[in-house]
């Protein structure tokens, strides 16, 4: 790699995208990327890891249509209004024929989804309804696209659900930043703090918006899974009933959560990546284990045939042998950027003595051992090679969280990146405009107040910006590429 991550991560992300073959931006329509085989194998592992904790919890898989009606579309005010600039719309079809309805290419699933669950829906045995799909959504972005960060088309599975009560939905947010937890962090070795959105920032028709947020090496943050508190704001104009036991109709409380697969596989590559390339938690590499043999013409064929013999008695893992024309050097550097987790190196010694020499790309540590306790070595190296991930960098995301009085020492303060704990006002629609004045001088945005944990401003603490009774401790930080006001479900 040309680049070092931790001094032009711009650079190194580019690089890594194109040495990788992780995406190609040109595609001839724009906004639109072509994701490529050896991101979109470990985005797929990452949708049967999340789909898995979904149905553990109740959630059942659907497909809805990626049309949408614009009567549809336009039953939830506030809803039409946030996304309305961003959406793609078919208005006709073969020759030029205009639709009767013009339709929306779908930005996010609500509007296609709560139609259906007004038909199904009847009484209080069919709730709770909780389910989910995976796919992809369009949204019309004006800005610079980015590969994994921004473009008009992204990829992420979204969970639906209904409740009778309440206090049932609001269980389910909870729920939903509990399984964020054991997949993105747990399994995807990526940490992350949880907030509340400010009202200005929730995603349009929820009453509440919750998200998490991590780092990106250049100490500015990006959003990942997010959960929605809608309550009753969806199911009233969609007329989403049941009747409970009293015979009387009652609208359901709803909630929606949205893990962006694509946007979560840009913090994997960035966060867990080195100076040499990628590095991948085990369970998510393409290639789990790159055999390498080192030969020469006169035996050539018996280190092969060794090699093939360790493929089969690695048959439950993705293993690959690499028997190009390219030298052993240039192999091994090739699949430390690839981000293979673990190398064996098999030559005239480890074919001779029935052994093989296994390499970790987390360490580089070499070891050599026999043929018969290799399943054993591989399972324990590819838990140490997660666990080491992991630790880095929950690590590196310590001591990033500072806190500021004033605007001056707020200004400083991101400057070091990270997260900057600030008093302010309210959370409430009169805060935005303190929000916007921050913005404007430090380009740092309000996360929020942070999710699980209460912290209250000092007795007597005054606003960081208007002066006014501080009401609620709120984080502001950078945001990576100036993300779009809209939260992503």
């Amino acid at each position: 790699m040309r680049n070092k991550k931790n001094e032009n991560f711009s650079e190194w992300f580019t690089e890594i995208i194109q040495k990788a073959e992780l995406a190609d931006i040109r595609y001839n329509v724009k906004g639109f990327i072509v994701f490529r085989p050896w991101s979109v194998i470990t985005m797929e592992i990452m949708y049967d890891l999340y789909e898995k904790e979904l149905q553990d919890k109740g959630h059942k898989p659907a497909w809805f249509p990626v049309l949408i009606p614009e009567s549809n579309f336009l039953l939830e005010a506030e809803h039409v209004e946030g996304f309305a600039p961003e959406v793609f719309w078919v208005t006709e079809h073969g020759a030029g024929e205009k639709l009767e309805e013009k339709l929306a290419l779908r930005p996010t699933s609500e509007t296609a989804m709560y139609k259906m669950y007004s038909l199904w829906i009847q009484g209080a045995s069919d709730l709770p309804l909780k389910i989910y799909q995976r796919g992809s959504v369009y949204r019309r972005e004006t800005k610079a696209t980015r590969p994994f960060l921004r473009s008009r088309e992204f990829f992420w599975i979204e969970a639906h659900n209904c409740f009778a009560t309440e206090k049932k939905a609001k269980k389910q947010v909870k729920e939903d930043m509990k399984i964020t937890e054991k997949v993105v962090h747990n399994q995807f070795c990526i940490p992350f703090i949880a907030f509340q959105r400010p009202e200005w920032d929730k995603f349009p028709g929820a009453v509440h918006t919750y998200a998490v947020d991590t780092l990106m090496p250049d100490g500015k943050v990006i959003q990942q899974p997010s959960t929605h508190f809608l309550g009753q704001n969806f199911s009233k104009p969609f007329d989403i009933t049941f009747q409970d036991e009293k015979g009387e109709k009652r609208y359901v409380w709803q909630t929606c959560y949205g893990p962006a697969i694509s946007r979560i596989y840009a913090s994997v590559i960035s966060i867990l990546g080195d100076d040499h390339g990628l590095r991948f938690p085990f369970v998510l590499a393409p290639i789990q284990i790159i055999i390498v043999p080192i030969y020469t013409d006169e035996n050539k064929d018996k280190i092969i045939k060794y090699c093939s013999k360790i493929k089969k008695r690695l048959k439950n893992y993705r293993v690959e042998i690499d028997i190009s024309d390219n030298t052993p050097g240039f192999k091994f550097n090739e699949w430390e950027m690839k981000g293979v987790p673990l190398r064996l190196e098999i030559g005239p010694k480890e074919a001779e003595a029935e052994a093989v020499t296994i390499v970790t790309r987390t360490t580089k540590e070499k070891e050599t051992i026999q043929f018969k306790d290799i399943k054993k070595a591989v399972k324990s190296k590819g838990k140490e090679i997660t666990n080491y991930l992991k630790q880095e960098a929950d690590k590196a995301f310590e001591n990033i969280i500072h806190d500021a009085k004033t605007m001056d020492e707020l200004k400083k303060a991101l400057e070091r990146g990270g997260f900057v704990r600030v008093p302010l006002c309210s959370i409430k629609m009169k805060g935005k405009d303190c929000a916007d004045n921050i913005k404007a001088e430090t380009y740092g945005d309000i996360r929020g107040i942070r999710f699980g944990k209460k912290e209250k401003p000092e007795p007597g603490a005054t606003c960081i910006f208007c002066g006014k009774q501080a009401k609620h401790i709120v984080y502001v930080a950078k945001q990576y590429l100036s993300l779009i006001h809209i939260s992503e479900p």
